[in-house]
């Protein structure tokens, strides 16, 4: 059986993956734009990975503007089936101190309507389960992998995704609170639905930098203070995915989670009204189901 095609997404800190072999650069446009950057790909040990640096190489894109849809697109097109996402967040809750690795299970979404976060729409119309909005099978992996390596691990909580580029008001930081969110960064939610609806599976390390601005025992939130965090991050966040990748090489039979078929009951349209554009597009997200 074919070993699988794992993709990494790197966030702040992390725009590249040290002992690749075999490694190639590929350029991909898709129907909806760019991604943000060249695709690099190669073995990781045993793995076949895929890799993207979210705001591209040199930090140059915001969160507002990633090309979500492109860079799962790609990923797709590449033959991915699992996505570890690797973001820099700031901790809402005391016990997770920056420095510690949490592996969310749910997302609130904050954004401001700006990003697309989906491949339906003309003239295709579905609607995937997003209940529970990242892989379990692949968190498990993670969560196991971040203890391996040793590092300090929360695992479950709920991720925030606001719209940024900007920090929250102490306000806004302590209305997240109050509503029991654990984590809160820029860009994970887009990604995650994208991801459900190429029925690839998701899950996210996300890498704890700072306090927000919600704790009086610490200062707020600024980017020399998530820089440093992250420099002292990176070696454990490689570790992670260097890790995980060969545990999912090792256990690999078949994907028993329903990220697989995401899309087999989603699509409302009658096939036959659906435009030959629109179905040329999507032929590597859903062309499986517009036969």
């Amino acid at each position: 059986m074919e070993q699988p095609i794992i993709g990494v997404i790197g966030g702040s800190g992390l725009y590249e993956i040290e002992g690749l072999t075999d490694v190639q650069e590929v350029t991909l446009e898709t129907p909806f734009g760019a991604p943000s950057d060249a695709y690099i790909t190669g073995n990781l040990g045993d793995a076949q990975l895929v890799f993207l640096p979210r705001h591209g190489r040199g930090h140059r894109l915001l969160p507002s503007e990633v090309n979500y849809r492109a860079n799962i697109y790609g990923m797709k097109t590449l033959g991915v089936e699992h996505i570890i996402s690797v973001s820099a967040v700031g901790s809402m809750k005391e016990e997770i101190v920056p420095g510690h690795i949490v592996i969310p299970d749910q997302f609130l979404d904050r954004t401001q309507g700006q990003r697309a976060s989906t491949f339906f729409g003309n003239g295709v119309v579905g609607h995937v389960q997003f209940a529970d909005p990242v892989c379990a099978d692949l968190s498990a992996v993670l969560v196991e992998s971040a203890r391996d390596v040793g590092a300090t691990v929360h695992q479950g909580g709920t991720y925030v995704c606001i719209e940024g580029p900007n920090f929250s008001t102490r306000a806004e930081s302590n209305l997240y609170r109050s509503w029991g969110v654990d984590i809160i960064g820029m860009t994970n939610l887009p990604e995650s639905r994208l991801a459900r609806e190429a029925e690839i599976c998701y899950g996210t390390v996300a890498l704890a930098t700072d306090y927000d601005c919600w704790h009086d025992g610490h200062d707020d939130v600024s980017v020399e203070a998530v820089i440093a965090i992250i420099q002292q991050n990176v070696a454990t966040a490689r570790s992670i995915i260097k890790t995980a990748t060969n545990m999912i090489v090792q256990q690999r039979h078949q994907r028993d989670c329903t990220c697989a078929e995401a899309l087999k009951f989603a699509i409302i349209t009658d096939k036959s009204m659906i435009p030959s554009e629109t179905r040329q597009n999507l032929e590597p997200i859903m062309g499986k189901y517009l036969s």
